[in-house]
């Protein structure tokens, strides 16, 4: 599969100082109940049903064919892919060309200023490589940069709105290195879709309902930069759906390291173009940070396995393999189908409270574990393998009463108690303070309650004719991220920095070059040893219930990969709160808010993206319809 080595002027901004640094006073917004953004489901498009138990609607929602398939948010990056697959690329060369092209027609959801985790299924190895491309702390990161001089935690808006918050970016190094150890086309061909969709004289690219209703999140709130205002705002009106999106800067930028390769990015000109950007945050907002252009050079991706759990379900028997440490989501969705198995939910109706009780106590005992220990395995000692032992998960699973809610589903376990040679590993910043932290039941230095911040993310899959697949998930955190664009380079700068603990003290307090704890999961699922599935979505905390509902879905209940992303879908993560999509029966609802559920009802949780593999070798491909995303095969 490809080729087999890996490689690894700015205009000033102090007309924006007047203008924005009295704006960012404001606490971050609470995780609302009700709202679909903060759940990574952002505005419907027009016409499209909050009752999403059925399928059906746009065609381009639903492909099949055995050449390959593309399956993205956007049809405009999906057809980039897609004529990648037609003039002879593979899976990953699609996927890159899809990467680059979401850069342009989803500015606010990922590009070349975030990160990632990806997975690659190559079938001449038979194997599955996982390639971590998540966001770094500079070197000049210190646990305590998110608190103010009185010791308090700076409020959110603030804080991932200044240059304290960008993290070392990675999407662009993982797809160098994909394409180099697995692909079959040059990066800057891969590079030239996005190019003429960035370029003015370019085809056409259309803003939609998703992308205006970000714009116009973030005009409100004083988020942007002048630099980002002159892009999506133009004349300081917002971008409404149906305007045309021109980004010259950023095709000027793409043509750069597509001519010069991703040197200029991490070591030249952009690298000394970011780094200023970063660290003269404090020309227009109260902080800026301090990552330097060594920050970028040090930067490199990890090449590692992905973690693996196997779920023994009614209709199927899969092999789950999605992202280990620094995110939570392969820990956490292994946890959560583990903790259900032995419920054989298939035996109720899928929508009946039996089945959505079962799933939110398991969610609240995962989330529990997940936010006391979980942070960057280089960094902490974290008990994976506690995580899944199985007379552990039994304890946890006796907590669930299958009648009513129960505080304890929401209360922290002991997994290092099960963990095969006890705890071995802290921190060395502070050996004391890490094995309290580690052993203690208190939430010091945690996200708690509905404080999970609406990160936003884009997840694509692909598949070619050769049987290779691609599962990956990119992110710049927030809607546009820290709101930075780069003056004269049109990408936006992530916020990845504030995943962090804002508080030290934790598993997930900030270090320098540590990776924050994320929930992105990319999956692929095996089925007696064979490729059968591909799955993902962004949601920040919702990602991992969002996935977790779709591979239940499957292999518990038997449902075509269709109607599984159309099923209604339910999230809880801390406290008693909990979202319900509309699908999910009144009266069910009514049951579990008499059960001590307290249950809102929102338009919608997570947007999946998903490849399925037939038994005849061909491919369904599935854009999940709560947004407009499009699924395509050659």
């Amino acid at each position: 599969m490809g080729q087999s080595d890996e490689s690894p002027t700015t205009e000033s901004n102090d007309a924006e100082t007047a203008e924005e640094t009295a704006r960012f006073t404001a606490t971050k917004r609470t995780f609302l109940r009700g709202s679909g953004v903060a759940l990574g489901a952002g505005v419907l498009p027009a016409g499209a049903s909050t009752a999403l138990g059925t399928t059906g609607g746009e065609s381009n929602s639903v492909a099949r064919g055995g050449g390959g398939m593309v399956s993205s948010v956007h049809r405009q990056a999906t057809e980039a892919g897609v004529e990648v697959l037609e003039n002879g690329g593979n899976a990953v060369d699609a996927a890159v060309a899809v990467q680059f092209a979401l850069n342009v027609v989803q500015p606010h959801s990922s590009g070349i200023g975030g990160g990632g985790f990806m997975l690659v299924y190559s079938a001449e190895e038979d194997e599955i490589i996982a390639i971590d491309n998540r966001e770094r702390a500079p070197l000049g990161a210190q646990p305590d940069m998110f608190l103010n001089e009185q010791g308090e935690e700076v409020p959110f808006l603030e804080r991932h709105t200044n240059g304290k918050a960008v993290g070392v970016p990675g999407t662009l190094k993982a797809a160098d290195v994909a394409v180099k150890r697995f692909g079959t086309k040059e990066l800057g061909e891969l590079i030239e879709p996005a190019v003429e969709l960035a370029a003015p004289d370019g085809e056409t690219v259309t803003v939609d309902e998703f992308l205006a209703s970000s714009i116009a999140a973030n005009v409100e709130e004083g988020a942007f930069t002048s630099t980002a205002k002159k892009v999506f705002a133009p004349g300081g009106d917002p971008l409404e759906a149906g305007d045309e999106l021109a980004q010259p800067d950023l095709a000027d930028t793409l043509r750069t390291i597509r001519d010069e390769g991703i040197g200029a990015f991490y070591k030249g000109e952009i690298a000394e173009d970011i780094a200023e950007t970063v660290q003269g945050a404090a020309r227009y907002r109260k902080t800026g940070g301090n990552m330097t252009v060594d920050d970028l050079g040090r930067y490199n991706v990890e090449i590692t396995r992905p973690v693996h759990v196997t779920y023994e379900g009614d209709a199927h028997d899969i092999t789950v393999r999605t992202m280990r440490s620094p995110t939570s989501g392969g820990y956490v969705i292994g946890q959560i189908l583990k903790l259900l198995e032995p419920f054989d939910l298939a035996q109720y109706d899928r929508r009946s409270f039996d089945v959505y009780h079962r799933m939110i106590e398991a969610f609240q005992l995962a989330f529990a574990d997940r936010n006391e220990y979980l942070g960057d395995e280089e960094f902490v000692d974290i008990p994976w393998q506690g995580f899944l032992d199985e007379e552990y998960l039994d304890d946890r699973r006796q907590i669930i009463d299958p009648k009513e809610a129960t505080a304890a589903t929401r209360e922290p376990g002991d997994p290092f108690a099960y963990q095969p040679g006890g705890q071995y590993f802290v921190s060395p910043r502070d050996v004391e303070e890490a094995q309290h932290v580690a052993n203690a039941s208190g939430n010091k230095g945690k996200k708690t309650g509905t404080e999970e911040p609406s990160g936003q993310t884009t997840h694509f899959t692909t598949a070619d004719a050769d049987g290779n697949l691609v599962s990956w998930t990119s992110t710049i955190e927030q809607l546009f991220g820290s709101g930075i664009m780069v003056p004269g380079r049109g990408f936006m700068l992530n916020n990845e920095l504030t995943d962090f603990d804002s508080e030290p003290g934790g598993p997930n307090e900030v270090q320098p070059e540590k990776r924050p704890l994320s929930s992105t999961s990319p999956t692929i699922v095996t089925r007696d040893g064979d490729p059968f599935l591909t799955v993902g979505s962004p949601g920040g905390w919702s990602i991992i219930h969002t996935v977790s509902q779709i591979l239940l879905n499957v292999a518990e209940f038997g449902m075509d990969i269709d109607e599984a992303v159309a099923e209604p879908r339910v999230y809880s993560a801390t406290g008693t709160w909990v979202q319900a999509e509309g699908g999910v029966p009144d009266g069910v609802v009514d049951e579990l808010n008499a059960a001590g559920h307290d249950v809102s009802v929102v338009e919608s949780i997570g947007n999946v993206q998903s490849i399925r593999i037939e038994d005849d070798g061909g491919y369904v491909g599935v854009a999940d319809k709560r947004r407009n995303g499009s699924a395509k095969s050659p």
